[in-house]
């Protein structure tokens, strides 16, 4: 009853990694801790039970692979969705499907890759289906699910963790891959390397095998698996993770002043390929953010560079994108801007109703005027409102201060 099929046509056509998916709990490699013999997921899928289940591990570890063997272990309708592409509507019309199997005697496992990007009315939307039986979930995250899964959500589901393959388990999984290319050999020096530069991550391992394979069909040498990671390390989803990575390293560098960290993690972005003009829009809030009145010409300096990047575009652009880098991290630092903002913005939400004194306020009209608007207001310099600036009730407070530039 599952969706987990391929047509003959494209099986050629799927990744090395999709290919070489364990479809039974025996093939998985590592993870023996919930899947070795007398193990908690192992029990369930050898009894063809299931229930709502969130895996939190890292990319690699085989938390996709374990919702479809669970999902094949029993009489299951199967559904996948990932929270980086699926909205509202999707999440409507999973369960309008589900309902429909249910009416069937079928009960759907909805098997949701990172979870954790679900905001909380979208996780929300889970509960009364998974309270009723309509779904079982199993939610798959990177991210600690005690912060990213809302409580409710966490109480009706168990948490499992999955650990990163080890070097030797790595290993293993790309010997068996090498017995799916008949004619490709490998040096085991060069398995070893892949393994390890793999970090624990068996899709990285296999992706980073098939590269290296197209680079070199014959055999697949150390020098081979140094270009073939190389190449994937220049790959960018610019949806993903290692985009988002890429920029927070980008701008802590700059907000610590490392000058050099900041112009590497810049150009891996460039040879990447990503869009120039994202790159200036997080410099012009950088300019704000963390610069602010510790050089006020910071912003001026960013919003020149966001045009010239604009009109100029690649490969020239990068001259301008380095000059302002370079400028933001070596610029002196302060919060003062941010935590001034915020403090004002705490002082509305708690004062929604304070009064704009009389004597600032606008007196276009002659009734205006006789009541007081606008009342003894000079229009000169250091002019001191006799009502003062602010609200009554916020006459002794303060939101920017000059010292907390640091």
């Amino acid at each position: 009853m599952s969706d987990l099929g391929y047509s003959q046509n494209n099986q050629a056509h799927r990744p090395l990694a999709d290919r070489l998916r364990p479809g039974h709990v025996d093939d998985i490699v590592g993870q023996e801790h919930i899947v070795g013999q007398g193990q908690f997921i192992r029990q369930l899928i050898e009894k063809g039970e299931a229930t709502s289940l969130i895996f939190w591990g890292p990319p690699g570890s085989g938390k996709t692979t374990l919702a479809r063997i669970i999902a094949s272990s029993g009489n299951y309708h199967f559904r996948e969705i990932s929270a980086v592409t699926s909205g509202k509507a999707d999440i409507t019309k999973v369960i309008e499907d589900a309902r429909a199997m249910q009416r069937l005697g079928t009960q759907t496992i909805l098997f949701v890759d990172e979870i954790h990007r679900f905001n909380k009315a979208q996780q929300d939307a889970f509960l009364p289906v998974i309270e009723n039986g309509t779904i079982i979930l199993i939610g798959a995250t990177t991210e600690n699910p005690s912060f990213e899964v809302i409580a409710p959500l966490l109480s009706r589901s168990r948490v499992i963790v999955l650990e990163s393959l080890k070097q030797e388990e790595l290993v293993v999984i790309l010997k068996r891959a090498m017995k799916t290319y008949a004619s490709t050999k490998a040096q085991p020096a060069a398995l070893k390397l892949l393994a390890e530069l793999s970090a624990g991550d068996a899709r990285a391992a296999l992706n980073g095998l098939e590269v290296a394979i197209q680079l070199s069909p014959a055999k697949v040498e150390v020098e081979t698996i140094k270009q073939a990671m190389q190449k994937m390390a220049l790959s960018y989803d610019k949806t993903g993770d290692y985009h988002y990575n890429l920029i927070s390293a980008y701008i802590k560098s700059m907000r610590g002043s490392h000058v050099d960290a900041a112009l590497f993690y810049l150009f891996r972005m460039v040879e990447a390929g990503e869009d120039p003009k994202f790159i200036a829009r997080r410099m012009v809030i950088f300019a704000s953010e963390d610069i602010g009145m510790a050089a006020p010409a910071a912003l001026n300096l960013a919003t020149s560079c966001f045009l010239a990047v604009e009109r100029v575009g690649y490969p020239e652009c990068e001259y301008h994108l380095a000059h302002t880098t370079i400028a933001l991290a070596r610029s002196p630092k302060s919060r003062t801007v941010a935590d001034a903002m915020a403090r004002a913005k705490q002082a509305v939400k708690s004062y929604p109703a304070a009064q704009t004194p009389l004597g600032l306020r606008n007196a276009p009209t002659k009734l205006m005027k006789e009541l007081g608007y606008g009342k003894n207001y000079k229009w000169k310099a250091d002019f001191q409102a006799p009502d003062g600036f602010l609200p009554e009730e916020l006459q002794d407070e303060r939101f920017y201060f000059d010292d907390d530039i640091g």
